[in-house]
């Protein structure tokens, strides 16, 4: 489904030159919930952001269901994330002037789908957004701003969903229900790579990756 060849990522901050990321190879099939665990730094949300085309990497190539999505014009990487990808990021999931609910139902549309108002209230209540439907982000606490940013990349019924920290400020009992959700999502055949510094996400994933100075420590 999705395939990451010797990536290479390097940024730079004056004179210093920071390798995010040195040569990572990563292959995702349908069902798996791969977790990227490590320290702040190891280059988690870098690969997810090259995964997903939304960052270009200096070096080697992502291939989504064999058609490749580095160095690709910009119209063709949305149109390649809209048809498989579920993406959630730290930030700047939701439109500022837009209700949850309206995100969501965007989202939907935004993927060519039908819009159901139905499915929006059922996708927002499982993940316990209910009372915060109409709510603008603003308005929202981070735990919050996250899940109605899960609520966003589930809308778009996606082949595989990319999330950074889903998990990140929940209560124990919000992060039960988040799991949960991610684990029907993939029992009905969809694939997930999340980054993230929750154990609890890593003892649900059927594969852990460990990422260290920009490399996977463990493949």
């Amino acid at each position: 489904m999705l395939e990451a060849r010797e990536l290479y990522r390097f940024f730079h901050s004056g004179d210093e030159e920071v390798k995010a990321l040195r040569g990572v190879d990563v292959t995702v099939n349908p069902g798996d919930f791969i977790a990227l665990i490590g320290p702040s730094g190891s280059g988690k949300s870098t690969l997810l952001m090259c995964l997903a085309g939304l960052d270009e990497p200096d070096g080697g190539s992502v291939l989504v269901y064999s058609e490749v999505i580095t160095r690709r014009p910009e119209i063709e990487k949305t149109r390649l994330r809209s048809k498989y990808f579920g993406v959630m990021l730290q930030k700047e999931n939701l439109f500022a002037h837009l209700t949850v609910a309206e995100n969501v139902r965007a989202a939907q549309a935004a993927s060519g789908g039908f819009v159901n108002d139905d499915e929006i209230t059922s996708i927002l209540e499982r993940i316990g957004m209910n009372n915060r439907i109409q709510s603008l982000p603003a308005q929202l606490s981070g735990g919050e701003k996250a899940r109605a940013g899960l609520a966003v990349a589930l809308a778009r019924k996606p082949s595989i969903l990319l999330l950074d920290e889903p998990t990140g400020e929940v209560d124990a009992q919000t992060e039960d229900q988040i799991l949960v959700v991610l684990n029907e999502y993939r029992g009905a055949g969809g694939s997930i790579v999340v980054a993230t510094h929750n154990a609890a996400v890593g003892r649900v994933a059927t594969q852990i990756l460990v990422m260290k100075d920009g490399k996977i420590a463990n493949g």
